[in-house]
């Protein structure tokens, strides 16, 4: 069975855990990256990314060095952002039209994940939603417990399939 996690991350936290994942169960990762990425800083970043979600925006990514249709498990991940997923999932739910596959989502947040994992499974219909879990501020709050946890957590969602 072919695995691949494909995730955003902004500030590092969504990246520590995908990077986890894929240690644990050996799959091949896709980063999102974008083609421009904001150059906010301090508090003004958290004001762009959320209006950017709220308003739906697919940002330019960088051209793909895997093809999410050549797997059979995808671990998906993302910061939340106003309540959702960061806009470089939205282009690429919008550009990669998978279907007929196991999937298990993941969010980082540093306060409430809101809606961002049902917003992801209807983004992704047509597949199977293997499994769901979230992490709060993951880099700087229980680090070696969160990793611990992303570790058991992808060892379960591989055993299911």
């Amino acid at each position: 069975m072919k695995k691949l996690v494909v995730y955003y991350s902004f500030e590092g936290n969504t990246k520590l855990m995908a990077e986890s994942i894929a240690q644990t169960v050996e799959a091949d990762i896709l980063e999102l990256k974008l083609v421009k990425e904001s150059e906010s800083k301090g508090f003004m970043r958290y004001v762009w990314g959320g209006k950017e979600a709220l308003m739906k925006k697919k940002p330019e990514l960088l051209t793909f060095d895997k093809n999410p249709q050549d797997y059979d498990l995808l671990f998906i991940g993302t910061p939340v952002w106003a309540w959702s997923y960061a806009p470089a999932l939205s282009t690429f739910f919008s550009e990669v039209k998978v279907a007929h596959k196991k999937i298990a989502l993941f969010c980082c947040h540093g306060g409430g994940k809101g809606k961002t994992l049902k917003k992801m499974e209807a983004a992704i219909t047509n597949n199977q939603i293997i499994g769901t879990i979230d992490f709060i501020d993951p880099k700087k709050k229980n680090r070696e417990a969160n990793i611990e946890k992303v570790k058991q957590w992808a060892k379960e969602i591989v055993s299911k399939v």
